[in-house]
């Protein structure tokens, strides 16, 4: 494993670099509740079936730091493609790094060679939520907006909603991994920490579908919010090589809850393209 961090305008992302350097590269990007560490355990697996595993974090999470600069998102993945030597890449990206390697492979589609959306965003499109669904997501927003912010219960709610599933026990999930969710999603609430201000793309990918034109897998927990699954659907009727996948039993962290089955669902479907590098 290889730590570093790569310049970009106004600030450095903090990369983390596995496998062996010829192997076919899988960047990781992870979701906005956590950091590159959501994926610890997602990384050994695409390692020993052969891949070079690339992760790092994004502006405003674990050890990335920025000014309070607009930037590209896009631009920032490329910038870390560019510095590993790395031409094409298959993208893995949870929740809002799902988004972002998403609009990356409309942006820059020659970069990549297959996208893996995992509980993913799609910017431009919305699904419908459920009341209850709507009710802690605006609970949410309000503890947020907070003049003095209750980190410690905005870290319940968010692993309410995203961890253990919106209206499942808390004893779903295996206390260790709810203890290491609440590790790496409180310090994005740290007072002074400064995100920067993303460039978001233009027109939105959904408006773009078309134009993703490399194979994409989309899988979703059906333990998510109900738009995620909308998500995964939508992309899988309206992108030209899209396939959506719907597990049970899982909500919005599948990289942390399952991260085996995640790693040979990547594995297999990566299997039948060329090598790249």
């Amino acid at each position: 494993m290889t730590t570093t961090f790569v310049p970009v305008p106004g600030g450095r992302l903090h990369v983390v670099d596995d496998g062996a350097a010829g192997d076919p590269p899988i960047l990781l990007l992870h979701a906005f509740v956590s950091d590159l560490r959501s994926w610890d355990d997602l990384v050994p697996p695409l390692v020993a079936a052969g891949h070079r595993v690339v992760r790092y974090d994004v502006r405003g999470f674990g050890e990335t730091t920025t000014e309070d600069v607009e930037y590209s998102n896009r631009a920032d993945l490329l910038a870390v493609l560019d510095a590993l030597g790395i031409g094409r890449v298959a993208l893995v990206g949870n929740s809002g790094g799902g988004q972002i390697v998403i609009d990356t492979a409309v942006e820059s589609p020659d970069r990549v060679v297959a996208v893996i959306g995992v509980g993913a965003g799609l910017g431009g499109f919305e699904g419908d939520l459920t009341p209850e669904e709507r009710a802690l997501m605006e609970e949410g927003e309000a503890l947020e907006s907070a003049e003095e912010p209750d980190v410690e219960a905005i870290v319940d709610l968010d692993m309410r909603a995203w961890l253990d599933g919106i209206g499942q026990p808390d004893t779903r999930v295996p206390a260790a991994i709810r203890e290491r969710f609440r590790a790496l999603d409180a310090p994005q609430y740290e007072p002074g920490r400064v995100r920067g201000r993303p460039i978001i793309l233009r027109p939105p990918a959904a408006d773009r579908l078309a134009e993703l034109r490399c194979p994409v897998l989309v899988v979703a927990g059906a333990l998510d919010l109900s738009e995620v699954a909308q998500t995964a659907r939508h992309l899988e009727a309206n992108a030209p090589a899209a396939r959506a996948m719907i597990l049970p039993d899982v909500a919005h962290m599948i990289g942390m809850e399952i991260p085996d089955l995640l790693a040979a669902l990547i594995v297999e479907f990566l299997a039948p393209l060329p090598r790249w590098s």
